[in-house]
């Protein structure tokens, strides 16, 4: 069973990388630009029966930032148990310990390894 992502980024160039990386590791991605955009893929992913299995979210977004769209899906019943990992510049404790009250499930600081990518990706969504 292939498992889908849902990863969302507002840098373009991180959003290709990251697809490049699960498409390598076998899995399918969805793409979206930042929070607002995120919640309206997977809310079209789940009308059609297909919620992805994990989420990996930035912090730093337009619109809707990553705080702001992980408290958003953990308000929804059909999202609040996807596992999130965050991919962030950011390091600082404080925002780590914000995302994981609002429901991030890991963190890692980009730039990002692949291997690390999938390894937390594993992590986060029990599929290691």
């Amino acid at each position: 069973m292939t498992l889908s992502v849902l990863a969302v980024d507002d840098s373009r160039t991180i959003r290709e990388m990251i697809k490049l990386t699960l498409d390598d590791a076998g899995y399918s991605t969805l793409l979206a630009e930042d929070g607002q955009d995120g919640l309206e893929v997977l809310t079209s992913a789940i009308e059609q029966n297909t919620p992805p299995d994990a989420i990996i979210t930035d912090i730093n977004m337009p619109r809707l930032d990553g705080i702001g769209f992980i408290k958003a899906l953990r308000q929804l019943d059909n999202t609040r148990m996807i596992p999130v990992l965050v991919l962030s510049t950011e390091s600082s404790d404080t925002l780590k310990r914000q995302a994981r009250a609002a429901g991030a499930t890991g963190w890692i600081v980009k730039p990002f390894d692949p291997a690390k990518l999938i390894k937390g990706l594993q992590m986060v969504a029990g599929s290691a």
